[in-house]
């Protein structure tokens, strides 16, 4: 027992030391400081390099477009690289519009396109725009085809400017002037779309702020619309979903939501488009859910390619430790674009 009680003693004194040098040195310049803040690190690396960046995942649904894409296009075959520090998909999806640099833009010939009835801040007619409807769309594509009909045409999309051109090349299948598409961040089920931005948190991220948007876009003409819609019960809409219900659905004349859902989902007429078109889309964004995905769509059309990547969140894909500039999407689509005029004729026999 007075052996034990003097080790125990010693081992208190020593222990006293350790902890005075500790406080007086400071824990980030002792060695176990220095040791665990090492550890750490190798062990987020290792968990970054071996959980979070990966190759992404190409499904095509023929040899031809795999090919090409794998010779001209390399970034969709590269391992994507989400920024080490905020590869969360609400985190990528809420930051890149304030992180990433917008650079001077040189344009040589710009077309803008106002959905039908708009002239600057004005609303001339009783109409505004949804996913199903391709009209106006169609009409700018002829448009600028007949313009310049041997230049190379070709037409991207982002998010919902995604699904109304996959909609379009879905209804007009080989007939359109244009020699490709892409797409980014698309929502090929509107139901699932709606279902995702429905939960609490996304809700509360994403969807509230959406309607608030949607509702202050038509209350400033709320006059045009006063025959046809009832603008109270729009103006008091908590969610993407009710506003559609009571505006947007009714503008369109389709009977119930349901109906415009469905007819406002690019899934159901992937299997009809007649032109390449590369689709890039992140597995965790919650915009568009994972398992919506038509990746059994798309290996039945030879014109498409998905490029899905397990991170990314919504029109996110932020790349290296400080993702000032370009994402992945941004060389995607520019590797894409490239190709496509450089080699599109290749894919000519497709």
């Amino acid at each position: 027992m007075q052996r034990l009680a003097m080790d125990l003693r010693v081992l208190s004194r020593e222990l006293a030391l350790y902890l005075e040098h500790q406080v007086r040195v400071g824990f980030f310049g002792s060695g176990v400081g220095l040791s665990l803040i090492l550890g750490f690190s190798v062990a987020y690396a290792c968990y970054y390099l071996s959980s979070i960046a990966k190759k992404p995942q190409l499904v095509t649904g023929g040899e031809s477009f795999s090919r090409f894409l794998q010779d001209h296009c390399p970034v969709v075959t590269e391992t994507y690289y989400p920024t080490v520090w905020c590869w969360e998909s609400r985190g990528q999806t809420l930051l890149r519009p304030f992180i990433t640099a917008k650079p001077l833009v040189q344009y040589r010939k710009c077309v803008v396109f106002n959905n039908r009835g708009v002239a600057g801040e004005n609303l001339l007619t009783p109409r505004t725009y949804c996913c199903a409807n391709t009209e106006d769309l169609e009409t700018v594509i002829q448009h600028v085809h007949s313009l310049y009909p041997l230049a190379p045409f070709l037409a991207a999309g982002v998010s919902m400017g995604g699904m109304l051109l996959l909609n379009y090349l879905g209804k007009i299948g080989s007939k359109t002037p244009l020699m490709a598409a892409a797409t980014f961040s698309v929502g090929w089920n509107t139901f699932a779309c709606s279902e995702s931005l429905e939960k609490p948190l996304n809700w509360l991220l994403f969807n509230y702020y959406l309607t608030t948007c949607l509702q202050s876009s038509v209350k400033k003409h709320q006059h045009m619309f006063v025959k046809q819609i009832d603008m109270d019960q729009v103006m008091k809409a908590k969610s993407i979903r009710e506003f559609d219900k009571r505006f947007t659905s009714v503008m369109f004349g389709y009977r119930t939501i349901d109906d415009y859902y469905m007819d406002a989902s690019p899934n159901r007429r992937l299997k009809s488009v007649g032109i390449p078109v590369l689709c890039l889309n992140a597995v965790d964004d919650v915009f568009s859910p994972s398992h919506a995905i038509p990746i059994e769509t798309a290996k039945q059309n030879p014109n498409v390619a998905l490029v899905l990547t397990s991170y990314g969140g919504h029109i996110g894909f932020l790349e290296g430790i400080w993702p000032r500039q370009c994402t992945y999407m941004d060389r995607v689509f520019k590797q894409f674009v490239q190709a496509m005029v450089e080699h599109g004729h290749e894919l000519s026999d497709m």
